[in-house]
């Protein structure tokens, strides 16, 4: 399913629940896809679980490009993404974004324009390559977060925080794959559900 966007098509991958009774909705890395592993995990797992799954690709990826464009671009894309979604599924069910390393940032920097009541971030890169704290946008955010973080991520581990899990999955890195992906599946889905039954949502 393709959206129009002022950043040209982005395109949604619809995985849906049977009975849904959330919706989920995950942005990919900068050079990535939305078929990285432990996106590919949390859809999977999700489904099995009752959750509605929509990954975006961003408009630069649909054109084939594999260099990221400026922020904003992104941020001005993903909102339209994420409305695209919900009306392709269920308006009423509640709805967390995310994503995985560039995708968990957009997710982060747009979270009061989509209305989401979580972000999940995978990989979350927390220092730039140079070495520069992004901290700032974790600290923005003011709906629950759970962060499923490699050990060895070269990026960096952010810390808990008030209404921030960070879930270490000691032997991997950036990439998440293989029983990372697997583990950070179990762990996301299970921390989904709980939240909006916390939340007082009508699952």
């Amino acid at each position: 399913m393709l959206v129009e966007t002022p950043r040209g098509s982005a395109r949604l991958t619809v995985d849906r629940a049977e009975r849904p009774r959330a919706l989920l909705v995950l942005g990919h890395g900068a050079g990535g896809s939305v078929t990285a592993p432990d996106l590919a995990a949390v859809a999977v797992r999700g489904v099995a679980e009752g959750i509605t799954v929509v990954r975006v690709e961003q408009p630069y990826r649909v054109a084939g490009r594999r260099s990221a464009p400026p922020a904003a671009h992104l941020d001005q894309a993903w909102p339209l993404a994420v409305a695209a979604a919900r009306a392709a599924t269920d308006r009423d069910l509640p709805l967390v974004v995310g994503g995985r390393s560039s995708g968990a940032r957009v997710a982060a920097r747009t979270i009061a324009e989509t209305a989401a009541v979580g972000l999940l971030a995978l990989a979350f890169p927390l220092l730039t390559p140079r070495g520069v704290s992004r901290q700032e946008e974790l600290d923005a955010v003011d709906v629950p977060v759970l962060i499923l973080q490699g050990g060895r991520d070269p990026f960096g581990v952010p810390e808990q925080a008030p209404r921030r899990f960070v879930h270490v999955l000691a032997e991997a890195d950036h990439t998440l794959r293989g029983a990372a992906a697997t583990e950070a599946a179990s762990v996301a889905v299970a921390w989904l559900l709980a939240l909006v039954s916390e939340s007082g949502q009508n699952l």
